[in-house]
Order: structure tokens, then sequence, then C-alpha cells
């Protein structure tokens, strides 16, 4: 994870900004907390490529199929004055393993591995500020740290890379401080393991999916 450093470096200042931005105003403005869970419907691994010594390797590398899994995590969201425009920060966690690889002609079943990943990201949201109901749109970037458990022919390895979302959703409050909400995203990722393999080196490929979620939130 080294070779992240810099990147994880950013994206806590990043985050530090973001707590230095809302503080001065926190008075005149609507801050939220909420909780969400859903269901992960995780697209291949596609575009698989090997690192290392097998970068080059002559032939094509089949997708990584992946499992759909339940995802749940938190955010926290800020508003100016209750204007149109915002921000979230916010964590999500899923297991999408990947599915064992079938037999071949020329080689034997691949078996599966344990995969999870976990975003921590910034939203920007742009929304509209009704009373009862706020449809929103949004979009943000983060950080995806994705980790691949020990099998037979793979060692367990983490990466940590930039990963993007987009987003639509409906709020509605169902007092004037509780509102639950249903959203839908799209999410990806390029991910790179270069230990998967060892000595020998490893992979990378582009990671999407697509979510539902639901949640509360409390707001302030």
């Amino acid at each position: 994870m080294k070779k992240n450093t810099p990147f994880v470096a950013s994206f806590l200042m990043a985050g530090c900004w973001f707590i230095s931005f809302c503080s001065p105003s926190f008075v005149s403005a609507e801050m939220y907390v909420a909780g969400q869970a859903g269901v992960n419907f995780a697209d291949r691994i596609n575009s698989i490529a090997g690192t290392g010594p097998l970068a080059g390797a002559p032939g094509s590398f089949e997708d990584f199929d992946l499992q759909n899994s339940i995802t749940y995590g938190g955010k926290v969201g800020y508003f100016h004055g209750h204007s149109w425009y915002g921000i979230e920060a916010e964590v999500l966690h899923a297991t999408p393993h990947i599915k064992s690889l079938p037999r071949t002609a020329t080689l034997d079943e691949v078996p599966g591995i344990h995969f999870r990943l976990t975003t921590i990201g910034v939203n920007f949201i742009a929304r509209y500020p009704g009373r009862t109901l706020q449809p929103y749109v949004g979009a943000g970037v983060g950080a995806a740290i994705a980790h691949i458990g020990d099998t037979a022919t793979v060692r367990s390895d983490t990466d940590v890379a930039v990963a993007w979302n987009v987003l639509v959703g409906l709020r509605a409050f169902i007092t004037p401080k509780i509102a639950v909400f249903g959203e839908y995203r799209h999410t990806g990722a390029t991910l790179k393991f270069d230990q998967a393999f060892g000595d020998l080196g490893g992979f990378s490929g582009n990671y999407r999916a697509q979510l539902l979620l639901g949640g509360l939130s409390y707001h302030f």
C-alpha cells in the first residue's frame, strides 16, 4: 500500500477541508446523519491484465464474474442555508466475492476468491429542497479499499484505488427531522493486486457495480 500513500494523504486532506469548510456555518446550515443498506449488483471485473512480471503476457484473460451482495454504511451531509446544493461524506462496505472460473479445455476449474470492498468518498449533491419530498442527484469520488483472500492459487492482497460514483434518489420526511430515502447509484474503480500471484506478479481490472440503497436520516 506504500504506492498509494500520496493518494490516501490527499484524501485525508480533503476530509479535513470538508470539516473546516462546514464548521463556521453550522448555525445557518442543514446537516444530517444517515444509515443506509441495500444490494450491490456487481458486474464482472473486466479488462483483466497482468501486472509485474505478468505485464504484457500474451493471450486474453477471463473476466471475473462477481456475486451480488448486501451493502451497508453511513453518511453525513451538509447544505449551507438549506440550499439546492450540498456535500456528503460517506462510507459503504460490500463483499462481492469473485466466482470460480469454470473448467476449460486447457485449465482446471479455478476456485472463487473472497473479495471485500470498502469505499470512503465525498459526493456533491443537487436537490430540490422541498419540505416533504426532496429528489436529488449527485456524483462523487473517493477511495476504494479492496482486499482479496488466500486461495490455492491466489495470495491475499490489498489495493487502494480511486473510486467514482453517480447517483439519483428521493428523500421523504416523515417528521420535521427524520426522513427515509431510496437511492440508485453506479460506481466503479480500477483495481490492481500486484502480489496476487506472489513472485509471478498479479492482475488488474475494472470493477463496476450498480447499487440499490435505502436508509433513514436524522436532520439537525
